[in-house]
């Protein structure tokens, strides 16, 4: 007869979105990893919103405490693993007082409203040897597994040029109501932060690290409706009084590489026509690859050809890449945003099994953090600067 696996207790704060999506990655997680080494258990969700969500998160997971303050699911016994998924703001206190108190950290991204912050993170996780996931989804997408491993083996040549590009409609609408993201006292910035550390990481893990940037920025709908409530970033605003918004709506950067090469990026969030229009090209000088996530279980690949007309093909991804195979048994079979929080799940569980990091890190997150405060200082100054 097969052991009980130890349990792995689960606390969650912020049950919005986001609170939501780990709290069904950790339910999913044995489905599609029998041989995880922990079952997770719903101990405690904190959230100050509405009753009404703490109440969800009991009877949909069995969370076994609800509580209003993050602090009493800290000190609670029982909780190994803190998600924390609310605003930004309060991402650098959970995390920091969850790590010195010896627990495990998923944060999302950004982790920290700077990268000050977001350094206080990683410090207090090393300095309590605990593990700490960071919300990088994209990267576990297994077409983008699949570019890594034909970038990094050298199936492209050199490596010449990259274009990324992360573009939202989700803020596109005048009258979306002003939330905290467009504050910079609680986001630290706007689409740098919500998008651009995305994009940034994405073309860390595929192609390599940056080393010089140039950045122009814009804000395009310069006021916003006040918001009512505890409104999400698409929610419309009513008919009070109109505040300005405080950070960017819009991001072009031209970026070096360590290894040479360009790169281009682009980012909105006011982008009409474009809804998750996230996607990365890298060219080099015997192939190409292209892959965007409204079409994610695809890759477009130029390989093996004369390099003057040559053609791309497209591969759809079968379980042969990345985690695909824990989630559908055939190629073309699609996947959700939601399998990719299960794999971040899953890599941070395996990290807690073996004490050594798996997947996305804090350190990750510090990476693309003060690459974001590079580009606000390259907006500010107006010109190039170093990593």
């Amino acid at each position: 007869m097969t052991a009980a696996k130890p349990e792995l207790g689960i606390g969650v704060v912020g049950f919005g979105w986001m609170g939501k999506v780990h709290a069904r990655a950790f339910s999913r997680l044995l489905q599609h990893y029998p041989d995880a080494p922990f079952r997770p258990r719903f101990v405690a969700v904190a959230d100050t919103a509405t009753d009404d969500r703490s109440q969800q998160a009991a009877a949909a997971f069995g969370f076994e405490h609800q509580l209003t303050d993050w602090r009493d699911l800290i000190a609670r016994d029982g909780v190994d693993v803190v998600c924390v998924t609310g605003p930004n703001f309060i991402h650098r206190d959970v995390a920091v007082a969850a790590a010195r108190a010896g627990k495990h950290l998923w944060v999302e991204k950004p982790a920290g409203r700077t990268s000050a912050e977001t350094a206080e993170i990683a410090a207090a996780v090393t300095a309590a040897g605990v593990q700490a996931a960071a919300g990088f989804n994209y990267r576990n997408v297994p077409a983008v597994e699949h570019a890594r491993q034909l970038v990094r083996s050298g199936r492209l040549g050199r490596i010449e040029h990259t274009a990324v590009k992360f573009c939202s409609d989700y803020s596109a609408h005048p009258d979306g109501a002003l939330t905290w993201r467009f504050q910079n006292e609680y986001a630290g910035s706007g689409v740098l932060g919500d998008l651009v550390s995305h994009a940034v990481d994405l073309v860390r893990y595929v192609v390599g690290d940056l080393s010089e940037l140039v950045v122009d920025t814009a804000t395009f709908i310069p006021e916003r409706p006040a918001a009512v409530g505890a409104a999400s970033h698409f929610s419309r605003g009513a008919d009070g009084p109109r505040l300005p918004v405080e950070n960017e709506d819009y991001v072009s950067a031209l970026l070096r590489l360590a290894d040479g090469s360009r790169a281009t990026l682009e980012s909105s969030r006011t982008e009409v026509g474009d809804q998750n229009n996230y996607g990365i090209e890298v060219h080099g000088t015997e192939g190409a690859i292209s892959w965007n996530y409204q079409r994610m279980g695809e890759l477009r690949v130029c390989l093996d050809q004369d390099v003057q007309d040559a053609q791309y093909a497209t591969l759809r991804t079968s379980p042969a890449h990345g985690e695909l195979g824990a989630f559908q048994p055939g190629a073309a079979n699609p996947m959700s945003y939601d399998d990719l929080k299960v794999i971040e799940a899953y890599r941070l569980v395996e990290s807690i099994g073996t004490g050594k990091p798996v997947g996305a890190t804090v350190h990750d997150a510090l990476i693309a953090a003060q690459t974001v405060d590079a580009m606000q200082l390259s907006t500010r100054e107006r010109r190039w600067v170093t990593l």
